[in-house]
């Protein structure tokens, strides 16, 4: 049977396994990792103290991105010792009635290891289509009887990732913000800049993705399909729209924001995207 990979965080409890019996001992999260990771690629890993009345030692929460993933790392590694001299015990997470996650979208790091492992370093491929400077005034705020201007520095990004073994190609749009303390300290200016430019590309990047469907097979091979419910107005703009993307439908900033649980990871974006450098200021 088939099943089908988004570019979201995994929330179902098929792909989340409890770990228990675990003994302290340094490192613990990354020998859990070492061990788990031979079955696919892992959003999470946790560890958490027992309670006291359960007593000493450590359990761990592990989530997978494939519920089959999960599945047979289960069936492999209960009742096994691994990195330790008891046995570990292993059960995939039961569903939690009346209790709903938002699903949130991967963010860009996160989503380019996740294409890395199922389509390999070679599989796809993104630029950057425009990065536009939109900074401004946001507006007056009344603080301590006197009217004062707060500048900020916000960047919007469209990028296109492209799947050519596929034939699949999408694109993303998002901004980048954040204010400035001191808006005449003119190195504050660069290298808010820069961070913001950074975010911008890594939250385009993210939507791109979105966009993107794995269809992982039995036999191991993956089918890549383009998740239509995922459509922006922006999809159907040339390419020379998108670089005129403000002027040209006039897209409110708002609608751009992501859910910062996610993205917040991109401010630490060390690397660029591989077809294009990022500009400096």
């Amino acid at each position: 049977m088939a099943e089908v990979l988004e570019f979201r965080v995994p929330t179902g409890s098929a792909q989340t396994l409890l770990v228990w019996g675990l003994e302290p001992q340094p490192a613990l999260e990354h020998c859990l990792f070492l061990a788990f990771c031979k079955f696919g690629p892992l959003y999470s890993v946790r560890t958490h103290r027992n309670a006291a009345v359960a007593g000493p030692g450590y359990y761990a929460i592990i989530k997978f991105y494939s519920a089959g993933d999960a599945g047979r790392a289960q069936r492999a590694c209960n009742g096994q010792r691994l990195f330790q001299k008891s046995p570990l015990k292993v059960c995939v997470c039961t569903k939690q009635k009346g209790f709903q996650q938002r699903v949130l979208a991967l963010n860009s790091n996160k989503c380019q290891e996740l294409a890395n492992h199922y389509l390999g370093f070679n599989g796809w491929s993104s630029r950057i289509i425009t990065l536009q400077d939109v900074s401004g005034f946001d507006g007056e705020n009344e603080e301590l009887g006197e009217m004062v201007q707060k500048r900020s520095v916000k960047y919007l990004c469209a990028v296109e990732v492209t799947l050519p073994n596929h034939g699949v190609c999408t694109r993303g749009v998002a901004l980048g913000e954040a204010d400035l303390e001191n808006g005449e300290d003119p190195l504050e200016l660069v290298t808010t800049s820069r961070r913001v430019q950074k975010l911008a590309v890594g939250r385009a990047l993210s939507s791109a993705f979105q966009k993107i469907l794995l269809v992982v097979l039995e036999n191991g091979k993956v089918a890549v399909e383009y998740n239509s419910t995922q459509e922006e107005p922006t999809d159907c703009l040339t390419e020379e729209e998108l670089k005129g993307l403000v002027q040209v439908n006039e897209l409110s900033l708002e609608q751009l924001d992501f859910e910062e649980e996610e993205v917040l990871s991109d401010l630490t974006f060390d690397e660029e995207l591989p077809s294009r450098e990022m500009p400096s200021n």
